[in-house]
């Protein structure tokens, strides 16, 4: 199999696994000749397991013609904000843990994960977003809560 085939066949595995997030805009930051402007985008994810609830993350995706190609590394800043936006359900019981999203921010190696947290005895639901590499990650990272009505069923540990 041709050196090209097998980074083909990596990248196509590696599309595949990318979690469905829906951009809402963006801002450049930084002006940039060749290939698109470094920017700051903002991103909707539906929390799949708690209906009625989306996270907006905003995070530094980096431009160039590296950029263009897919193969920069973007940093590990990024903030999160999860609201109710609308009635909230709970079609099973939660883990008390669970990573709902990860993104790659490099070719290979860098992730941006959400995960979402029950806080039990303050009937809420957390969401911390962090990056992490293979070797490394960053202790950079942001949290939000979501404060729930009725009680949050969890799953039986």
């Amino acid at each position: 199999m041709s050196r090209l085939a097998i980074v083909t066949a990596l990248l196509l595995c590696l599309g595949c696994s990318l979690s469905k997030a829906e951009e809402i805009g963006a801002v450049d930051t930084v002006f940039k000749l060749l290939g698109p402007d470094h920017k700051i985008v903002v991103e909707a994810y539906d929390d799949p397991g708690v209906p009625g609830v989306t996270c907006y993350v905003s995070r530094a995706k980096t431009g160039g013609i590296k950029g263009a190609l897919g193969i920069a590394e973007d940093t590990a800043d990024a903030s999160i904000a999860c609201r109710q936006v609308g009635a909230i359900s709970f079609p099973k019981p939660l883990p008390a843990q669970q990573e709902i999203f990860n993104e790659r921010l490099s070719l290979v190696f860098k992730k941006l994960r959400v995960v979402r947290m029950v806080d039990a005895k303050r009937n809420a639901l957390v969401y911390l977003t962090y990056s992490d590499r293979l070797v490394d990650g960053s202790p950079k990272n942001a949290i939000t809560a979501v404060a729930v009505e009725r009680p949050i069923p969890l799953q039986n540990e």
